[in-house]
């Protein structure tokens, strides 16, 4: 069986109550801090008028070469270690240069996507 596809999540989306143990998903974030020792990184993200932090272990994804304050996208599933919540990162990818706008603004269209598609399946008969 396959593993569920990772969604897109913003990273001021992600905190415990919203985001179960176990999920798969996506996000983004600059690389704000990187320790190979513990394989962990922190992913930034300005919004609004608060910095939102995202730990991410990188266990699976050693050795990378961290790019300090390039912007990351990170697929994996949440882990809940010592009361906080991590990302096991299956994929971490820099993607610097990438317009973080458009991003959102994709990311928003697929969610619409995905909701008009649902309220189809649920009205159809089949």
């Amino acid at each position: 069986m396959l593993p569920e596809v990772g969604m897109y999540h913003f990273p001021w989306e992600i905190n415990f109550t919203s985001v179960p143990e176990g999920k798969v998903l996506r996000t983004f974030g600059r690389l704000h801090s990187y320790d190979m020792a513990i394989s962990q990184a922190i992913l930034t993200a300005q919004h609004t008028s608060g910095q939102h932090c995202i730990p991410v272990c990188t266990k699976f994804v050693e050795p990378f070469q961290a790019q300090l304050g390039s912007s990351y996208i990170v697929l994996g599933e949440t882990e809940f270690k010592e009361g906080e919540m991590v990302l096991k990162a299956r994929v971490f990818t820099c993607v610097e240069g990438i317009n973080l706008q458009l991003l959102e603004k994709a990311i928003e269209e697929q969610r619409k996507y995905f909701q008009e598609r649902r309220k189809d399946h649920e009205g159809s008969i089949c």
